[in-house]
């Protein structure tokens, strides 16, 4: 019984990483001027990815007989209200933009690492888990290398 809850409270907490990403990106996109359109098709991308990961995700706590979490995080609320302000100083230039999303995906990758140090995962939620950081990864790493990129 403590094992299910605990796999289900790390698999929520994932869920709400997600749903931060999805907003991330939505909100990106929204900055974003029209040169920047190859961004949008790489943030349609990335939200679509979350959104995958999300699925997964709900399957398992539904599987496990839990209530699968709605929302955003409330460190990713903070962020958002972050990157307001920030951008009210700093401008929504490319570059600017591809920060924020790098500080996002930094995030991402925290919270799942923190997941996979979590004791009495169960071996396929941590298979999940390592296989969604990985496909996390390759994308902050693309959007690292977009805003190394930026003069």
């Amino acid at each position: 019984m403590e094992t299910r809850t605990a796999n289900a409270e790390v698999l929520n907490d994932l869920i709400l990483i997600n749903n931060d990403r999805v907003n991330g990106y939505e909100r990106a996109i929204e900055e974003l001027t029209p040169e920047d359109s190859d961004l949008k098709t790489l943030f349609v991308k990335m939200i679509g990815e979350s959104h995958k990961h999300k699925m997964a995700l709900a399957t398992e706590v539904q599987a496990l007989g839990e209530d699968v979490e709605e929302g955003t995080t409330n460190s990713g609320k903070v962020y958002r209200a972050w990157m307001d302000v920030k951008a009210m100083f700093t401008g929504h230039d490319r570059k600017t933009v591809l920060n924020n999303c790098e500080f996002g995906e930094d995030a991402a990758q925290k919270a799942y690492k923190m997941a996979l140090e979590t004791d009495g995962l169960s071996a396929n939620i941590r298979i999940m888990i390592t296989e969604q950081k990985a496909e996390l990864r390759a994308s902050h790493d693309e959007i690292k290398m977009l805003r190394d990129s930026q003069l």
